[in-house]
């Protein structure tokens, strides 16, 4: 459909339902509709630099909003989970995160924080040459030099050269933020990983409670490499 009413909006958008009737949908891209939001609602409604549709649109056509280092055009371009915002022309940067709410929220970061993001390997696959290709969670696809990653690894990697700088491991003993189900938005420790001997997802043991593989997002060693909007970290 090209059409999509607020009241239907996915319940992850922070976002007034009854002000107006229509609501944009976020174009086919690097993340799932249900777990986006459209650039032109960030513009919009979460920064405000906008006060109208047609404002953010100019806006964007004038490739003044970055995303992950690049200028986007499409106003329905979907930004998710990790991605970078940035307005240069003000100096202002943001990273999207879940919040305790399963909502998407906007962390403000610095400009050093906004020449990296974090990407979680999805799947692997092997390429013309017989290389290694990491498939990853927003849709991009990065040679390795050496097949030294499993999926659910997350990857460190510079904006826009898409250079890896650092692997945090799906492992025991590392903090992760969990991106789905009723725990949506916590971060705690990972303490096993449990192999389902079926076509039903691997169980991660985290720290307080358990969930599912893919809904394990490890951000750190120690302590998160990210801001979290208000979340409730297990001890």
């Amino acid at each position: 459909m090209a059409h999509l009413k607020r009241f239907s909006a996915p319940e992850t958008w922070r976002i007034a339902r009854k002000v107006k009737k229509w609501a944009i949908r976020p174009s086919p891209g690097p993340h799932a509709a249900e777990r986006s939001l459209p650039l032109a609602v960030v513009i919009r409604d979460y920064l405000r630099l906008a006060d109208s549709l047609r404002e953010a649109k100019k806006i964007i056509a004038a490739r003044k909003i970055l995303v992950d280092g690049k200028g986007r055009r499409d106003y329905k371009f979907p930004c998710g989970l990790m991605d970078v915002v940035s307005i240069p022309d003000i100096d202002e940067h943001y990273r999207i995160l879940f919040d305790s709410k399963g909502h998407l929220r906007l962390v403000k970061i610095t400009a050093d924080e906004a020449k990296w993001k974090l990407s979680r390997i999805e799947n692997k696959t092997i390429v013309k040459g017989g290389k290694l290709q990491l498939n990853l969670h927003d849709g991009r696809n990065i040679i390795a030099g050496e097949n030294d990653y499993n999926t659910g690894d997350v990857l460190k990697i510079s904006l826009p050269e898409q250079e890896i700088m650092e692997k945090i491991p799906l492992a025991k003993g590392y903090l992760a933020l969990v991106t789905g189900g009723t725990h949506t938005g916590e971060i705690a420790e990972i303490e096993e990983i449990v192999v389902t001997k079926s076509p039903m997802p691997n169980i991660v043991k985290l720290k307080g409670f358990s969930t599912i593989k893919p809904y394990v997002f490890p951000i750190g060693k120690d302590k998160p490499l990210v801001e979290l909007p208000k979340v409730e970290i297990y001890e």
